[in-house]
């Protein structure tokens, strides 16, 4: 991008130039080479369409996890907390193994060990993981923290294709050894569990994926 002066205004394209005004400045550049039809069809395009096509898919799907958190992501205060999640998506795509390139899936690299240890450990601002802090077998939880007043636990139901979200929501009680959660969704549901501690000025000192 170049900047003219010129007794003539122009406007518009000039061979393979462009002008046009910007801040109110006379401003040139060279047409972009990019062209929509053949980015669509042409093979050569190949890898950027199936790399756009990823990277639209993990911006959905961490945008609708994010958006069912949101109350207490906030909490965070975290200003780039939506660009750490959309990388850890992209992470957890890549382990994919299943899905030829271009039809990864988040999903998919979350039935993996490597990327359910991705999002367990995921450090969600400056709050603590909530890892450190207990035990998970099944649906069946130890709580280690004894300050530790209040925890909640949410189960999000993901739908990939159709990128939405269903989630509910529990309140858990602290006053024993063990403490057992619902099975919110069915045995065929992909499902994603949150777990939330807050601490006896009900402040949350402790979130993250179990």
């Amino acid at each position: 991008m170049a900047t003219y002066e010129s007794l003539i205004k122009i406007k518009g394209s000039v061979g393979d130039l462009v002008f046009y005004t910007l801040n109110g400045k006379n401003v040139v550049r060279k047409k972009s080479g990019f062209n929509k039809k053949a980015f669509k069809k042409d093979p050569s395009y190949e890898k950027v369409r199936q790399n756009s096509s990823e990277f639209g898919h993990c911006s959905k799907t961490g945008k609708i996890i994010r958006k069912s958190l949101d109350p207490y992501l906030k909490e965070t205060g975290d200003a780039l907390l939506y660009q750490k999640f959309a990388k850890l998506m992209t992470e957890i795509k890549d382990l994919d193994v299943i899905s030829e390139r271009g039809k990864r899936t988040v999903e998919n690299g979350l039935k993996t060990d490597t990327g359910k240890k991705l999002l367990n450990t995921f450090q969600f601002g400056e709050i603590k993981n909530v890892f450190t802090e207990i035990e998970r077998r099944e649906h069946v939880l130890n709580v280690k923290a004894a300050q530790v007043e209040k925890a909640i636990i949410i189960t999000l139901r993901l739908d990939s294709e159709n990128y939405t979200v269903e989630k509910a929501e529990e309140n858990l009680y602290l006053n024993q050894d063990k403490i057992f959660f619902k099975q919110q969704f069915s045995d065929n549901d992909f499902v994603l569990y949150f777990m939330v501690l807050k601490n006896e000025n009900n402040e949350i000192s402790h979130m993250g994926f179990v």
